[in-house]
């Protein structure tokens, strides 16, 4: 397959959408991208499993084209097993985002192009094996945001706008300054290249806090998660949803799949405090949700402190954690996504999004309702979802590093989880259940794209949460031939 064509079709789209005249059209095309994109994410899939065999190369459906020979910069692409778990998410969010924004007015074609121009970034980004261009697409992915907040959002979105841009903006130079370092290092930007080379350690120990910090801003790396709460509660719904559900994982994919994997030695020194940061992130965002009294702002600190569990795993350097931060990635993509999505619509409906003004929604919209209970017991890992799967399997991996301070930090991080339940239980209690507003008699349940964006998000949740092995035959090569690195270079 040809791995161009996921940025391409997503251009071609937005470009389209640029010429198109009316509402009616603009929403057409957008959707009828969105469909192509996720076709083509299954299609690779289907390509990827009938083509990988244990003979097969680390990345499959390469291309190269060189596109600066004085740097050695190449358009390099190609996939494993996690890059396409990670497209394929990004597919499920871009329908679903496109979706649940149906009824956007102001300025459709503006918005409905930069959704577009979201997923160019994030499809670029998964696919490129070359430093650069991976750097390249990361930056494509920034820009974007901070408009769709700053003329779409609510609240103070001119500040956070401007907060969540200079913050990603700043994560990105140290991510530049961490790839410069191995470029100067290594003289190539090829992933796979480099891979294959001695790194010195001194080199490693020096650019590693760099690459990984600059992308674990973009994870809500503790003490740099500030931009989370206030960009999540100003953005539209849309923005939220990439926002947390694709913007968030580019993070936690550079920290494994460049800083782990190109820097094994440094990863193995620092994982120490990377587990402390991810444990106190996990921590932290349990109680600081527990104070929260608007929806989004709970959904924004609970994303805190789910990706702590993503940067838990990577830190832990066992097989089982890099599988189980694989599988966090992609639940909490999907998961916070539908979240922000049932929040979006309890909002356009109700005007409010304080759990206090709210009560008694399942009685007028009981589909809205039960997506928000679905979204929320998948939060708390509930067995049968997608979250409790992919938590299970960053504790029992946590667990396997025989460390007893690993161990603590296991043990704190799986206590986490009564909180989350808390707080989860409490919100929903409180919005579906109970008393009911008077003024909220009339209101009018999900309407047919509502219903389809949130159906989309719950079948990925629940597939995961019933057949696991499935995401797990996907992306075991890919943390097999990571964990291996670092196994390998440090014995």
């Amino acid at each position: 397959m040809n791995l161009s064509l996921l940025i391409i079709i997503p251009l071609l789209t937005a470009v389209s959408i640029l010429f198109s005249r009316g509402l009616k059209q603009v929403r057409n095309i957008s959707l009828a991208g969105a469909v192509v994109q996720l076709g083509l994410a299954f299609f690779l899939l289907f390509q990827y499993m009938q083509q990988h065999t244990a003979s097969s190369p680390e990345m499959m459906f390469q291309y190269s084209y060189s596109w600066f020979k004085p740097l050695n910069i190449n358009y390099h692409v190609g996939v494993d097993g996690i890059s396409i778990a990670m497209i394929l998410l990004t597919a499920f969010i871009v329908i679903a985002g496109i979706l649940v924004s149906w009824t956007t007015e102001k300025l459709s074609k503006e918005f409905f192009f930069l959704l577009m121009l979201l997923s160019v970034g994030a499809y670029g980004f998964f696919i490129s094996l070359d430093l650069f261009t991976l750097f390249f697409f990361l930056e494509i992915a920034v820009i974007p945001k901070f408009l769709l907040i700053g003329i779409w959002g609510s609240g103070k979105k001119e500040y956070s706008a401007m907060k969540l841009a200079l913050m990603l903006m700043g994560g990105s130079a140290l991510v530049f300054v961490g790839l410069a370092g191995i470029y100067f290092n290594t003289h190539t930007f090829n992933i796979l290249q480099i891979a294959q080379m001695p790194v010195p350690l001194t080199v490693q120990k020096l650019f590693f806090p760099f690459a990984f910090i600059g992308f674990g801003v973009f994870t809500a790396l503790f003490p740099f998660h500030t931009w989370v709460p206030d960009g999540h509660s100003s953005a539209p719904t849309a923005a939220s949803m990439f926002l947390a559900g694709i913007s968030m994982k580019l993070g936690g994919y550079g920290c494994l799949r460049v800083a782990t994997y190109l820097m094994p030695d440094a990863a193995q020194a620092y994982s120490w405090v990377i587990i402390l940061f991810a444990t106190i992130a996990i921590i932290y965002g349990a109680f600081a949700t527990l104070m929260q009294t608007d929806l989004k702002y709970i959904n924004a600190y609970s994303s805190i402190s789910h990706c702590g569990f993503v940067l838990l795993g990577i830190g832990m350097l066992t097989k089982t954690s890099i599988n189980g931060a694989v599988l966090q990635m992609v639940s909490h993509g999907l998961m916070t996504a539908l979240f922000f999505a049932a929040i979006g619509m309890i909002y356009s409906r109700t005007h409010t999004r304080l759990v206090a003004e709210l009560g008694g929604l399942l009685k007028v919209t009981p589909f809205i309702s039960t997506v928000f209970v679905i979204a929320g017991l998948c939060s708390l890992g509930l067995p049968g979802l997608s979250g409790f799967v992919a938590e299970i399997t960053v504790f029992m991996g946590s667990w396997q590093n025989p460390d007893k301070w690993y161990r603590l930090a296991t043990v704190l991080a799986c206590a986490s989880i009564v909180v989350t339940a808390v707080y989860i239980l409490r919100a929903t209690g409180r919005t579906i259940m109970g008393p009911m507003n008077s003024a909220y008699e009339t209101l009018t349940d999900a309407k047919w794209n509502e219903k389809l964006a949130a159906g989309i998000l719950i079948i990925g949740i629940v597939i995961i949460g019933v057949a696991p092995f499935l995401i797990n035959q996907l992306i075991g090569p890919g943390t097999d031939v990571i964990i291996n690195k670092v196994l390998g270079v440090v014995k």
